[in-house]
């Protein structure tokens, strides 16, 4: 439910910050916007500095802000390598990487996707991101928790994903606005994957591996953000769909007549990039159920333990004969 919460505060700000944005660049220029952006930003860490507490356990913190840091350390994929380390993580990790790929890609070209494919206007654009904010806000919310009460966590992430098929494949075959918005209250419920993988994730691991896990799921959707809107581009470029800003005239973009037009007429697939995302979510689903929905914390792998036994956190006081766990502890898969 608080993973839910993080999320849904995410699309609290899709529902008003476009339009401040919007309006701030129109009265006052971009640049406006662009110091206002930092500013908050700003704020923000020095709001995490000032206010929020620290999670890591005590054990796991280092002995002092003055502490050296190894390259390992600072390495930014270090965490991406123990990925094949623990099966359970590794299913997760593969799971997130294929529904996050097209979600990435998604958000780097819809809108502009709706303004020059579909011919949504401005206003529409921005009334598309706040009802979709809106709605997102209420699956992450209600619909997650009565839905993790119900059916369960690993349920749960799996409607999730067939939300994201269903919504990909409709924004790929669809051809009218009308169809937008219907597959855009899909793509709402969609939105509860993420915070139903993270509170899987929180659930299974013990507490002083929660930064280590998290921190591998985060690391892959920060490479699917490099990725995706890269892999969107190109699959658009391969069936000749330009994406770029048209300028603005005296007559709205609802009426405009460009080639992309003509392509829509004469294409069979208006969005060939979603239906390929739709495929990529479809194995993030296979994945998915291999997933266990309970794991035995009583269980102990040996593997494990020779393969990290000898390495411990430079900062920890772990005893002489203490091994490191597995991250999520379970052998079954």
């Amino acid at each position: 439910m608080a993973y839910g919460q993080v999320s849904a505060t995410f699309a609290a700000s899709l529902v008003i910050s476009p339009a401040i944005g919007a309006y701030l660049g129109r009265v006052y220029g971009d640049s406006l916007v662009v110091v206002l952006a930092t500013a908050i930003a700003l704020l923000d860490i020095c709001f995490i500095l000032v206010a929020v507490p620290e999670s890591l356990p005590e054990k796991m913190r280092p002995a002092s802000w003055g502490a050296p840091i190894s390259w390992e350390q600072a390495d930014p994929f270090a965490s991406l390598k123990k990925v094949g380390q623990d099966s359970i993580v590794l299913l997760i990790c593969i799971t997130v990487f294929l529904s996050y790929l097209p979600e990435a890609g998604q958000y780097s070209s819809f809108f502009l996707y709706l303004r020059q494919i579909m011919k949504f206007s401005p206003e529409s654009v921005a009334a598309f991101i706040a009802v979709l904010g809106i709605l997102s806000i209420i699956a992450q919310t209600i619909v997650l928790s009565l839905l993790m009460r119900s059916i369960g966590n690993k349920n749960t992430i799996l409607l999730g994903l067939g939300f994201q098929i269903l919504q990909l494949a409709w924004y790929g075959f669809g051809s009218e606005p009308w169809m937008m918005w219907a597959a855009g209250a899909v793509a709402a419920m969609s939105s509860i994957t993420f915070p139903a993988v993270s509170a899987l994730v929180s659930r299974t691991a013990d507490a002083d591996q929660q930064g280590v896990v998290q921190g591998m799921i985060t690391g892959i959707r920060g490479l699917c953000n490099g990725l995706g809107p890269a892999l969107y581009g190109f699959i658009f470029y391969i069936f000749h769909v330009e994406l770029k800003e048209l300028p603005m005239t005296g007559t709205d973009l609802g009426t405009n007549t460009s080639p992309q037009h003509h392509f829509e007429q004469n294409s069979i697939i208006p969005g060939p990039p979603f239906l390929f995302g739709a495929c990529s979510v479809l194995l993030a689903l296979l994945v998915a159920l291999f997933i266990p929905e309970h794991t035995n914390l009583s269980l102990r792998s040996s593997s494990w333990r020779k393969h990290c036994g000898g390495h411990s956190h430079p900062h920890s006081a772990q005893a002489p004969g203490e091994a490191k766990e597995p991250l999520l502890q379970d052998t079954n898969v």
